[in-house]
């Protein structure tokens, strides 16, 4: 809806400008027609081959949403922010009902499993096709078709009677909010330049990680009330996805530059009746070429690239913990501790809190970006000042793991095991910012193939070790599956600071990465 305001106050502006240029025929082929959603200042025209192509005139051409009023662009990533949080909550919300659902179903508690399982696998599977989607038809209908889809499925997943019909829908939900949590740094990367990303990508990060560790709160304390179905967890997150879906719908715009050249250049044939008007996205390669090319990028990303295969392997241990403790966590607090499922689901809020008090630095790390780069308005950021986050907290992640791993005695108090899960919050989102803004500095224009890479993994990764989960709690015991995901992490601390050091000489040999230089 918002889009269409866009794309008619274009054309106004188009119209308002050849108004006043109508003394001046020759000024439209010469490129000096002033044409943006503010008409402050003239977007380039470039003769070629007979059209004329509309470019942007610059860094500073206002259609470029990098240049938007703060306040407007803050008002697009609370939206953003939203939507993601809404269909991240759905991954987690009906975890707590593991047992309800299995007796309804008549089916055990590890098949259950398969309902969190298939969500994670459907994002896997349809942030291959996402990137280049968005990039095509751009991405407030990506945002907003893959939404309604995902409403549909969520409908599905409450109402269907079978548990094959859950598994399918499951499956759906995450197939259609992969579009949603797969671009949206892409989204952050249209409308925002290197230091203030640094303020605003941890709010973003925490809708991706604290919705899920937020849902099997309240499904804990639904699950615990004997008057309440388990399905009314799916309920809720229908409608919190179909609020935050229409404020997306009235409120979000369109952030693609490429588009909105392209919507220029469509309102300027309108209204001059010249045909020459063209843009360089129209001229691009279609959907499905784009797919042809972009589809093996990904295992080529993860084979090639030592950043994304090491951060990719960073990100997918932590959804792996992540998602695994929506079962684990019924063996370290509610079998040690013998909680009832509301108590135990409030324990995923240490995890939240953690994060929460990560993302309350963000101004912190703002400052140090500024002062990086010494206050000079629109500079580039070195991408290895992004590690620091990684860097500090890495160390962080095996010392949490084993620490929940060997405190879990019911003679220990549970505070002790909640402090561990706190410090593994404030791990997961210091890591995800670190390593999707590190991949956005490192490869520019190639970096939504690279995220894809690593959302893909993730998620496939994470799904299959879901189904992994209950048996390896059960048959090794808490302690030991903590002490092996413990030495996994430990592995890999020195990761970043690895990065930091010799970052610099692996993006010189990348194909695909931006050198200092560039």
């Amino acid at each position: 809806m918002w889009s269409y305001v866009q794309y008619r106050r274009i054309g106004r502006q188009v119209r308002d400008e050849i108004n006043q240029k109508q003394q001046e025929p020759s000024a439209i082929e010469d490129g000096a027609i002033s044409v943006s959603e503010s008409g402050r200042s003239p977007s380039y025209l470039e003769p070629r081959d007979g059209n004329i192509v509309v470019r942007a005139s610059g860094e500073d051409d206002p259609l470029d949403p990098k240049n938007w009023p703060l306040q407007a662009r803050c008002k697009n990533i609370a939206i953003l922010s939203l939507l993601i949080f809404a269909q991240a909550w759905s991954g987690a919300a009906e975890s707590m009902a593991n047992t309800k659902a299995s007796q309804d179903f008549h089916v055990g508690k590890v098949a259950e499993n398969l309902s969190t399982a298939m969500y994670l696998f459907g994002i896997g599977s349809g942030s291959l096709f996402v990137g280049p989607l968005s990039e095509t038809v751009g991405r407030n209908p990506t945002y907003l078709v893959s939404t309604l889809l995902y409403l549909l499925a969520v409908l599905g997943s409450a109402l269907t009677p079978k548990f094959g019909g859950q598994v399918v829908c499951r499956y759906l939900v995450g197939l259609f909010s992969s579009a949603t949590l797969a671009i949206n740094g892409s989204s952050v990367r249209d409308q925002f330049r290197p230091v203030k990303r640094a303020f605003v990508f941890p709010a973003i990060a925490w809708a991706n990680v604290a919705a899920p560790v937020i849902a099997p709160i309240v499904g804990g304390w639904i699950v615990s009330s004997p008057g309440l179905s388990w399905r009314l967890t799916e309920w809720i997150t229908l409608t919190i996805s179909g609020v935050a879906f229409l404020i997306a719908l009235f409120f979000l715009p369109e952030t693609y530059l490429p588009i909105l050249l392209g919507w220029k250049a469509k309102q300027l044939r309108r209204v001059t009746g010249d045909t020459r008007y063209i843009s360089d996205h129209a001229g691009s390669a279609e959907f499905f070429k784009r797919m042809k090319k972009a589809l093996p990028l990904p295992a080529t990303f993860f084979a090639t690239e030592p950043v994304i295969a090491v951060l990719g392997g960073y990100l997918i241990l932590l959804y792996t913990l992540l998602f695994s403790f929506l079962s684990g966590f019924d063996y370290i607090f509610k079998k040690t501790y013998q909680l009832s499922s509301g108590f135990t689901g409030s324990c995923f809020a240490a995890i939240a809190l953690g994060s929460t008090a990560f993302t309350l630095c963000a101004p912190w790390f703002y400052s140090m970006a500024r002062r990086k780069t010494e206050y000079i308005r629109k500079s580039p950021i070195k991408p290895e000042f992004r590690l620091w986050p990684a860097i500090l907290a890495a160390p962080l992640l095996p010392i949490s793991l084993f620490w929940l791993g060997w405190a879990n005695y019911a003679s220990i108090s549970i505070w002790c095991s909640l402090g561990a899960c706190f410090v593994f919050g404030v791990v997961l989102i210091a890591m995800y910012v670190s390593s999707y803004e590190y991949i956005i500095d490192s490869y520019g224009d190639h970096a939504a193939i690279a995220l894809a890479s690593i959302t893909m993994a993730r998620y496939l990764i994470a799904g299959g070790m879901v189904m992994a989960a209950r048996p390896m709690y059960e048959g090794i015991g808490v302690h030991w599956t903590m002490t092996l995901l413990g030495c996994m992490a430990a592995i890999l601390a020195p990761a970043p600071l690895l990065f930091w050091k010799y970052g610099s000489r692996l993006r010189r040999n990348s194909p695909y990465a931006k050198s200092d230089e560039d």
